[in-house]
């Protein structure tokens, strides 16, 4: 028997799969899923580049929706550009 999952928190939801974003250094970003890791359940977010090879990376969603210290202003590490 197997268990269910927990819900996705409302961090997780607040990701929008299949949206573009922008990193705060300005490169284009497509978020391809939610996943969870196979150990410790932790939620990530799967996205892939819009530049270059279009490498497709995870990062804790946590991270993708903080904001991040530059000169001296508080500005999103990602931030949501359109669906």
């Amino acid at each position: 028997m197997t268990k269910s999952l927990p819900p996705l928190s409302s961090a997780a939801k607040s990701v929008v799969v299949g949206g573009f974003y922008e990193h705060y250094k300005k490169m284009p970003y497509k978020v391809l899923a939610i996943a969870r890791h196979s150990e410790t359940l932790e939620e990530l977010v799967v996205y892939q580049a819009l530049y270059g090879e279009g490498g497709i990376w995870v990062r804790p969603v946590t991270m993708f929706i903080e904001s991040v210290l530059i000169d001296g202003h508080l500005i999103p590490r990602f931030k949501f550009i359109k669906e």
